[in-house]
């Protein structure tokens, strides 16, 4: 299967942006145990404020997804840092800005963005 890009029409505008965390190599339960109470708390409150809107633990048990409520890599990356186990540099993060299923404009007869 060829990958090809898009069109920009088909791509949709970010409304959320999903963060992937990891443990980074070499990093100890122990470790992750110790700032985890800090962490939750941290992320309770970004929950409480609507930034983080879904958080999920992968079902491999290798970490946590959450979606949280910004446009782009860029506000997601500056919310993440604000976290206990982003300062004590222990998660690795992966970002995917996320959007309306673009092919569903078709069934409208709209296949641009608006």
């Amino acid at each position: 299967m060829t990958t090809q890009a898009l069109p920009s029409a088909a791509i949709p505008t970010a409304l959320e942006v999903l963060v992937i965390l990891t443990p980074k190599r070499g990093v100890t339960v122990q470790q992750v145990m110790a700032v985890l109470p800090a962490e939750i708390r941290a992320t309770v409150k970004l929950y409480l404020d609507g930034t983080i809107r879904q958080w999920y633990s992968r079902g491999d048990g290798k970490g946590v997804l959450f979606f949280l409520q910004a446009k782009t890599e860029d506000e997601a990356r500056a919310i993440m840092e604000t976290l206990p186990l982003a300062k004590e540099q222990l998660m690795d993060h992966q970002y995917i800005p996320v959007g309306p299923l673009m092919p569903l404009r078709m069934l409208l007869g709209t296949e641009t963005q608006p």
